[in-house]
């Protein structure tokens, strides 16, 4: 039986090339997704078995909402992986780049190929829902003289050429994803990471406090992310990320920073991910 992964987005994009990344295999069944809320109630609802879920980039920071849907929900961080996002410029096969006079993507991929396209100025930029989405489109057009911003990936799904390859401007983007699940399987001899949420006072010293901890159990903090609590004036949350060697002193040190904090949730306990990028696929 195949692995039922829901993701953001439809056949082709950066989610489903995670997805297969982590996976290490494309056999797996996609279960496309038009929002994350979706995603996790696929999730949860059993419809999937697992998800892989952005979390976030290094251009557009971090997915915050997304935090707060895994923290809502039931489910649990199982895992991460880290993607590099490479991003071509795509058409039919027959199609030169001296031929097109339009070029269609989500906003955020035309904004990171800006450079590229500072270029042919007479080239028109329409924005659209997704990358993949985008390619979709391009391949079940008939007009010849329209291509799409997306991944290596997505062009090998939609059977489409590319044109002009890693035409991004920053050539060090990478999204980190999250799998998630009802509950994972792993061992604690295998899990060296943990994503945790908690609220505090807007108190001198409180954060200094928890942090202390942490470091008196030798627990490094790869990640803190504050926000204000909506309707709680003078109380902050804060998402952090904590890698570790010694799993009973990670534990102790929950036990101890836990009085100090409210609403402490662990939202899931890992391994960590080798951030090294994925070398460009060639079509």
């Amino acid at each position: 039986m195949s692995l039922k992964v829901a993701i953001q987005g439809i056949s082709g994009a950066f989610h489903e090339e995670a997805a297969a990344k982590y996976y290490k295999t494309e056999h797996i069944d996609i279960v496309p997704c038009k929002t994350f809320s979706e995603l996790i109630e696929k999730v949860e609802t059993g419809k999937a078995d697992t998800g892989i879920m952005a979390i976030e980039n290094t251009i557009a920071g971090s997915i915050l909402p997304n935090y707060d849907l895994i923290r809502e929900s039931n489910l649990l961080i199982s895992g991460e992986i880290y993607l590099r996002i490479i991003q071509n410029l795509i058409a039919k096969a027959d199609v030169k780049l001296s031929e097109i006079k339009e070029v269609i993507s989500h906003p955020m991929a035309i904004y990171q190929c800006s450079n590229f396209f500072q270029k042919y100025p007479e080239i028109k930029l329409i924005e659209s829902f997704d990358t993949a989405l985008s390619v979709k489109e391009t391949a079940e057009n008939s007009i010849n003289y329209k291509a799409a911003i997306a991944s290596s990936y997505a062009a090998k799904r939609y059977k489409l050429k590319i044109i002009a390859e890693s035409i991004e401007n920053n050539k060090l983007n990478y999204t980190r994803f999250f799998e998630i699940k009802k509950e994972s399987s792993l061992n604690e001899s295998a899990i060296n990471k943990a994503s945790v949420n908690f609220s505090l006072s807007h108190k001198t010293g409180s954060l200094a406090s928890v942090l202390s901890v942490f470091a008196f159990y030798d627990i490094n903090l790869q990640k803190i992310q504050s926000y204000p609590v909506i309707g709680t004036p003078g109380r902050y949350s804060f998402y952090i990320d904590i890698i570790f060697d010694d799993y009973e002193r990670y534990k102790q040190s929950l036990n101890a920073v836990t009085p100090l904090t409210t609403n402490f949730y662990i939202l899931g306990e890992y391994k960590s991910a080798d951030k090294s990028f994925n070398k460009i696929h060639k079509s």
